[in-house]
């Protein structure tokens, strides 16, 4: 084939998982044409906690009311010291409703949210679709070129590389990527269990990092568990009965007897971060861009912030009939989308590394820390809200507004 699609002020996004979707309709709701490549997906069955802003984007894009229904409230946080260590933190507990929401979150199993963004797109006259992988790019002055497996090219002036970890987009911009590897494995699954969880997500701190209830519709709640090495193929030799029983175990059989309702899943846990987001005419969107640890719930949530901001760039450059993937808007996202990143992936590392160390001072102060936002309203306050999302520099999207 020698087909080709090109359109002046046009963009391109390349990746069919969720930050890619939410580009694509993000662009689009900016008054942007676009071509999404995304070669056929495999089944994902892990979860996703998506933050208040979060929401609020996907409602303003039309995509929350096909999803609410399969997804679960966290309107309670309860964090527990189950370090077993000399010095314990106190428990705490952060509740939405100081803060006036619904939910610090909404858990939503992957394959509902894919689905209904895959809906939306298709909705999307604005969007079109083609089920194709990028073999090249070239870029000019003027636009970028994507070769396509297909035979045909897409060509526009802006290219939203949301295609994942090993991003072939980033590899061609030649950006390189910071890495820090933790020694520890995330395992992840849902489980049915017999108590109702009430909309309390329960975060227990133990030696090898967190272990983490969160709550679906029903009783259900998805888990991460992260555990070591050692510890991850010997929870990966068990039958699912007993995966089940060793979870509830790790539970304290808080929500009754489990079951396992769910593939499992395992990964290394790591951090990578691209040194840079946007380079010539391709900006790195979510996983291609940046990974964190699943603490806190911070990873598509950062992804949605990142295709919000860029189509919030882009759309203002249309506006103002601006070069949409030139020079200053590059630059633009770069600088927006750096500092949320950064002080995110800090404060997970220290966390993380507060954990997993023996040494007192430390302990004793992340015990004082949690200690404090027990006896301090407004101290807790504030923290729940950085915690729900950036304070400053917050994408329109993001608080609900059209672009």
């Amino acid at each position: 084939m020698s087909s080709e699609l090109h359109t002046e002020q046009a963009a391109a996004v390349v990746g069919g998982g969720a930050s890619g979707l939410i580009a694509a309709l993000a662009l689009a709701a900016g008054g942007l044409p676009v071509t999404l490549v995304a070669p056929p997906r495999a089944p994902d069955a892990r979860t996703t906690a998506l933050m208040d802003g979060s929401v609020k984007a996907l409602d303003a894009l039309g995509v929350w009311p096909l999803l609410r229904r399969d997804s679960s409230p966290l309107r309670v946080m309860r964090l527990i010291d189950d370090t077993g260590r000399l010095i314990r933190a106190p428990e705490v507990e952060f509740r939405a409703g100081e803060l006036g929401l619904e939910g610090f979150a909404w858990n939503v199993e992957n394959e509902a949210l894919l689905a209904a963004l895959d809906a939306a797109v298709a909705a999307t006259p604005a969007i079109t679709r083609r089920a194709a992988s990028v073999t090249g790019i070239a870029e000019t002055g003027t636009h970028a070129t994507l070769e396509l497996d297909d035979g045909s090219r897409v060509i526009a002036a802006l290219i939203a590389a949301a295609d994942g970890r090993n991003s072939p987009c980033r590899r061609a911009a030649s950006i390189e990527v910071t890495s820090r590897d933790y020694p520890q494995v995330a395992v992840t699954a849902t489980l049915a269990h017999s108590r109702p969880h009430r909309d309390v997500s329960t975060e227990f701190h133990t030696r090898t990092g967190p272990f983490t209830l969160v709550p679906l519709p029903g009783n259900r709640a998805s888990v991460v568990c992260v555990v070591s090495a050692a510890e991850a193929e010997a929870l990966a030799a068990l039958d699912d009965a007993a995966f089940a029983r060793e979870m509830e175990r790790k539970a304290h059989s808080l929500l009754g007897t489990m079951r396992l309702d769910s593939p499992r899943g395992s990964f290394p846990l790591s951090q990578r971060t691209a040194t840079r987001f946007a380079r010539g005419r391709i900006a790195l969107i979510g996983e291609a861009a940046h990974i964190i640890p699943p603490i806190g719930a911070q990873g598509l949530n950062l992804g949605v912030r990142d295709a919000a901001t860029l189509a919030e760039i882009a759309s203002d450059a249309r506006r103002a009939s601006r070069d949409i993937g030139g020079a200053e808007a590059m630059d633009a996202y770069e600088r927006r989308r750096r500092r949320d990143v950064g002080a995110r992936g800090v404060a997970i590392d220290l966390f993380n590394r507060s954990l997993l160390t023996d040494f007192l001072p430390v302990a004793g102060l992340r015990g004082l820390g949690l200690w404090m936002l027990g006896q301090s309203p407004a101290l807790r306050r504030l923290v729940m809200r950085e915690g729900v999302g950036p304070t400053s520099d917050v994408p329109r999207l993001l608080a609900g507004a059209r672009l």
